[in-house]
């Protein structure tokens, strides 16, 4: 292969004062680098939940002693361990107690319905699930063939102060129920509450941990094909990333900032800015079950933020709220935003409302996730998605031959290879090797431009996945729930911008004769088999859907047609 002028990495005069090119190989597993973490800032606080504080100290405990009730469990190295958890302390120990032991974490959005979470147990056959209460009954009903020996139901409300769970009013009684259900089913049998879990002493030291390369996290991902698979991430490549995420921001102050969790941890973007790099650095991370403006705005007063990562919505919401006086985000120096595109306009706002910096960033599940980065400083591009984050090579090639490098200048499909690069999927070696190329190369299915200095422009995407809310949506998993219901003869969904970025999930059906289009119903009835941000937000009925001469449903007419009746 000829050289390239991406090979002379044009883009690292552009990288922020301090920041280096490469970043040293990661040494550490995640349970070791939360270790250093508890050593190093034993008194600092790490978790604060509605303002309930856990120290450093107290968290390197919890983990330690819910590792051994896992232990005791049964879990052992090479374990895949289920959760399905809402952002709460709860979770992260679960998370790093987990990963002690060599065990695998898989996540999961608590938020799925029973289909959504079945095909993706069926997958890993997890024997061991943590669970949020409101979640566990939907667990304890799933056939015994799955194997989830053991179900561990939390109880968020635990980990609040009493004052908090009496003035959010939170739906107690429909809780205890749920657990009184799950007491009276035969398959539940093995139901621990997470008290029981860590009601032992801490793990023996002579358990040993992981390695380096031993996988940590299955994450699932609709990646460039529409069926959800799990993304292998070892400790290596989730330790890599945050290290990468540490070297992007020089300005950060080891042991004194404050992150918020905004962002779900069991999202890749979540995992990496909250659960690891705030970690790693011994941050006080405060934690919201859900993104809230009041409930932010009540923890600024106690805890104000000093690191916000979170996407454009949230940002523009917050913005908004500071325009008016009932917040103050003044304390947030530094803001990183993903998984959706980042309008110049929302960055104007929001730097002018904090006097910090807002930048855009880029990944995705199969890359830890974050790959590209807007440097923090000066040479920042708003509207493109940065440069490569140290040690992160990238190429932009010919989407029907990923061998073939596009001269400069032309777009094509980014490619990027690092560290911080997935190991494949599991259990799909096909879907692998579609994704990941013989010699690390990550096919990532965007179609880019890049800049003579190595900024890059997302221009379109090969893959027709959807991205809403921060979430990957797979058409063709939208599609098959529509045309399941008795009045749909074809469906195709497709994204429609929103102002503020990201898309809606929009849908054209056809409908079967005799019938008309009640689109409260259809939707009524996607969600009882989709999670919410995959329910169509817009429902059009059409006579019939474009298709190819080989009779592929052509998406991309179907969502130019509802552009236009916009």
């Amino acid at each position: 292969m000829t050289a390239h002028p991406l090979d002379s990495r044009p883009w690292l005069d552009s990288y922020a004062d301090g920041v280096p090119a490469e970043i040293d190989r990661p040494t550490q597993t995640l349970p070791e680098m939360m270790a250093a973490s508890v050593k190093a800032f034993a008194r600092r606080p790490a978790l604060d939940f509605f303002g309930a504080v856990t120290t450093y100290r107290e968290l390197g405990e919890q983990i330690e002693r819910a590792a051994e009730g896992l232990r005791r469990l049964g879990v052992v190295h090479g374990d895949r361990v289920a959760l399905v958890l809402p952002n709460c302390p709860q979770h992260v120990i679960a998370f790093y107690a987990t990963l002690r032991l060599g065990a695998i974490v898989v996540e999961h959005n608590p938020l799925y319905t029973p289909r959504e979470l079945r095909h993706q147990f069926e997958d890993h056959g997890a024997r061991v699930a943590i669970v949020w209460d409101k979640a566990a009954d939907m667990i304890a009903g799933f056939p015994s063939d799955l194997r989830v020996e053991h179900i561990v139901s939390v109880d968020l409300t635990e980990a609040m102060p009493l004052s908090k769970r009496l003035a959010l009013r939170l739906p107690l009684p429909q809780a205890r129920s749920a657990r009184a259900k799950l007491t009276a089913r035969p398959e539940a049998r093995h139901l621990l509450p997470w008290k029981k879990l860590v009601d032992h002493r801490r793990l023996s030291r002579r358990v040993p941990g992981p390695a380096l390369g031993d996988t940590a996290l299955l994450q699932y991902t609709s990646g460039t094909t529409g069926v959800p698979k799990g993304a292998i991430l070892t400790h290596a490549n989730l330790r890599a990333n945050a290290m990468q995420g540490r070297a992007w921001v020089p300005g950060l102050v080891d042991g004194e900032e404050t992150f918020y969790g905004v962002l779900p941890l069991f999202h890749a973007y979540g995992m990496t800015l909250c659960l690891t790099f705030a970690m790693s650095i011994g941050a006080r991370l405060v934690l919201f079950p859900t993104f809230d403006l009041d409930l932010v705005t009540a923890a600024v007063r106690s805890a104000p933020p000093t690191f916000l990562p979170a996407v454009p919505p949230i940002y523009d919401a917050l913005a908004r709220a500071a325009g008016r006086g009932t917040i103050d985000l003044s304390t947030v120096r530094f803001a990183i935003s993903g998984a959706m595109s980042l309008p110049v306009a929302t960055v104007e706002r929001w730097e002018e409302a904090t006097g910090g910096i807002l930048v855009e960033g880029y990944g995705m599940t199969e890359s830890s996730p974050v790959a590209l980065g807007n440097p923090m400083g000066r040479t920042r591009r708003p509207g493109t998605v940065g440069v490569p984050f140290p040690s992160t090579e990238i190429r932009v090639v010919d989407p029907a031959d990923p061998t073939v490098d596009r001269p400069a200048g032309e777009s094509g499909e980014l490619l990027i290879r690092g560290p911080q690069v997935f190991q494949g999927y599991w259990g799909r070696a096909g879907d692998t090797a579609d994704a990941l190329l013989p010699d690390g190369w990550l096919r990532t299915g965007d179609i880019v431009e890049v800049s003579d200095d190595g900024f890059v422009t997302i221009v379109d995407r090969l893959k027709e996945l959807i991205i809403t809310g921060g979430f990957n949506v797979s058409p063709s998993e939208v599609e098959g729930v529509l045309e399941a219901h008795p009045d749909v003869a074809a469906a195709a969904v497709v994204g429609l911008p929103r102002p503020h970025g990201g898309e809606d999930v929009a849908a054209a059906v056809v409908l079967r004769e005799g019938t008309v289009l009640d689109v409260d119903a259809l939707r009524d009835f996607c969600r009882t088999r989709l999670t919410p941000y995959k329910v169509p937000r817009r429902i059009t009925a059409v006579d019939e859907l474009p298709r190819s001469l080989i009779g592929k449903v052509l998406r991309r007419q179907v969502r130019d047609r509802l552009l236009e009746e916009r």
